[in-house]
């Protein structure tokens, strides 16, 4: 195969590949590699689409114990099924980074407020909101991205009668 030709299947994300070390289906690649940090090897699994490998494990060794394993249907979808879960796990961990919630009681009843940080490379910010017991919003201010959501936070926010936080 020439390199114009493995180009083509490799941009080609719907294009199956069943090699003894690629794998490529159902929108997942899994490439076999010599592990840099001993004399094993390493399984990647990389999302269509994506630069970087969602997950990176050791590999089993072939009979021979030197050379790998070959990828096989089984151990694939279990591959697929692993890197799946670490994109969904990342995912969580950045949208309750991103997105956070307190409900503080008040006189008037429970108020929500939230913040929604915007991880913008020039111009980090975040907005603040307050809503209330039927989700109307009652408020919204442009924060610092850096501005730390607590309930000490938010109940002098509503105390204020929602003027920017200082």
């Amino acid at each position: 195969m020439n390199a114009d030709s493995h180009n083509d299947i490799a941009d080609d994300a719907d294009s199956a590949i069943f090699e003894a070390l690629l794998w490529r289906n159902k929108g997942w690649t899994a490439r076999v590699i010599k592990n840099e940090d001993d004399e094993g090897w390493a399984v990647a699994m990389i999302k269509d689409g994506e630069s970087e490998p969602a997950l990176v494990g050791p590999w089993t060794m072939g009979r021979d114990k030197k050379n790998p394993k070959p990828l096989d249907a089984n151990a694939f979808a279990t591959l697929v099924k692993t890197a799946s879960e670490v994109l969904r796990r990342h995912e969580h961990h950045l949208h309750a980074l991103y997105h956070q919630k307190i409900t503080v009681t008040t006189e008037a009843g429970p108020v929500s407020v939230t913040l929604d940080i915007v991880p913008d490379e020039d111009d980090p910010y975040a907005v603040l909101a307050a809503y209330d017991i039927a989700g109307e919003q009652l408020a919204e201010q442009k924060v610092e991205a850096n501005f730390k959501l607590s309930m000490k936070s938010a109940s002098a926010w509503i105390a204020s009668e929602f003027r920017r936080p200082g």
